[in-house]
């Protein structure tokens, strides 16, 4: 199930934690999504998959690609699981997310898909992908700045 409404009227449905490791994300996108009924039915159940998903622009178009929808047994319409669904964005948007793709190594990636307002919004990020010392940095960044916590934690009880 989505998780609990925000105060911002928000309810998260799907999250891309790996995007976060694999890509520097930079500027961020709302989108509306182009949806079937199953598939609205499949993310009020919480299902779904983002990690692998990217977006491509064709004719002036924004395509959300290889994000997994799991099919419902009890539908009545049965939607492709990983078929390309459109993207609602202003014209203007859409030529920035062109610009950035046509850039050498840049890419658009989704980072959740969410409710807002009784529609599903998906959040993009332009972003470029990290190399392997990248990631190993990254990771030793997040370790450090974890034993930081936990010393100023200790340092507040009086340990």
């Amino acid at each position: 199930m989505a998780k609990p409404t925000k105060d911002d009227g928000t309810s998260l449905v799907l999250d891309n934690r790996r995007a976060r490791f694999n890509y520097e994300l930079g500027e961020r996108f709302e989108a509306g999504l182009v949806l079937v009924g199953s598939e609205v039915k499949t993310l009020r159940n919480g299902s779904g998959d983002l990690t692998d998903g990217w977006v491509e622009v064709k004719k002036g178009e924004a395509w959300l690609k290889g994000v997994f929808l799991p099919k419902l047994n009890h539908a009545a319409f049965v939607h492709v699981e990983r078929r390309d669904r459109k993207l609602l964005l202003h014209e203007r948007e859409i030529e920035r997310l062109q610009k950035s793709i046509d850039q050498g190594g840049m890419t658009v990636v989704p980072l959740r898909i969410y409710w807002k307002i009784g529609r599903i919004k998906v959040e993009l990020a332009i972003s470029k992908g990290r190399k392997a010392h990248d990631k190993r940095e990254a990771i030793k960044v997040r370790e450090l700045d974890r034993e930081v916590k936990v010393a100023m934690s200790r340092g507040r009880r009086g340990e």
